[in-house]
């Protein structure tokens, strides 16, 4: 098939048939769009759908564009991602942009679970308590970046020890503990969500780092990074790779 005729697939698996309203105003752009998009990208690299609509996911609350968020929870669920998978991906965002731009994508997911008739709130996924997130989160950390999280916590100064403790406690126990989707997905959503942002290299180097140490190839952060690309744009999209790349020398 060429790729007007894999978009034209594509776009019916995720969304269903139909046309979309920007066809009536804006049809060129809207075939561009989608002839991208669901016709070459979805097909570039090693990432199956599920992981290619998590991905969109956790980019799409990054930016804040909330329309586009909510028709891709329905997307998700077309391609067979559960509702505790897609909870899951858009709760990892919060460490990286905050309570107040996750909970607003967090409304966009509940209103479509709730048109779609699933119950909420979906079954729980915390593994930690009070007294063992910060001991679990600091293992998850460890087992992420190694040697390079005691140099940390012990480099830090007095007045921001406290911020170590956080990512330990906060970002990596209340979080990436969490069941429903397994370490190396976490780990690889981070490096999208930070890839996102924009301005946070040094956060995308780690993260890069991080992935490999869990068991994602350079082939595979290319592809999220590519597959990231539609809709964070082609700087931050470059930024991303020269990461990669200065990070993960070619063999």
């Amino acid at each position: 098939m060429d790729r007007i005729e894999k978009s034209k697939e594509k776009f019916n698996q995720l969304f269903g048939a139909g046309v979309t309203a920007a066809y009536a105003t804006d049809p060129d752009f809207q075939d561009i769009l989608s002839d991208f998009i669901f016709g070459e990208v979805f097909y570039q690299g090693n990432l199956n759908d599920k992981q290619r609509e998590l991905i969109t996911l956790v980019v799409l609350s990054t930016n804040q564009t909330l329309p586009q968020l909510k028709a891709h929870v329905s997307a998700a669920l077309n391609v067979g991602l559960t509702p505790v998978e897609i909870k899951e991906a858009v709760y990892q965002c919060v460490p990286y942009i905050g309570f107040p731009k996750t909970l607003n994508a967090i409304n966009e997911v509940n209103e479509v679970f709730k048109a779609k008739n699933i119950a909420l709130p979906i079954e729980s996924q915390k593994t930690v308590d009070e007294d063992n997130r910060f001991d679990k989160g600091l293992a998850v950390q460890v087992e992420i970046f190694g040697e390079t999280i005691a140099k940390m916590r012990e480099n830090a100064p007095a007045n921001q020890k406290h911020i170590q403790d956080y990512l330990s406690a906060f970002c990596f126990g209340d979080f990436y503990t969490r069941g429903g989707l397994d370490l190396k997905t976490r780990e690889l959503l981070t490096l999208c969500i930070i890839s996102a942002l924009g301005g946070a290299e040094g956060q995308v180097k780690a993260h890069v780092q991080g992935n490999k140490n869990v068991g994602n190839d350079k082939e595979t952060l290319i592809t999220a990074i590519t597959h990231c690309l539609p809709y964070m744009g082609f700087p931050r999209t470059l930024n991303a790779l020269a990461s990669v790349n200065e990070i993960i020398h070619e063999i």
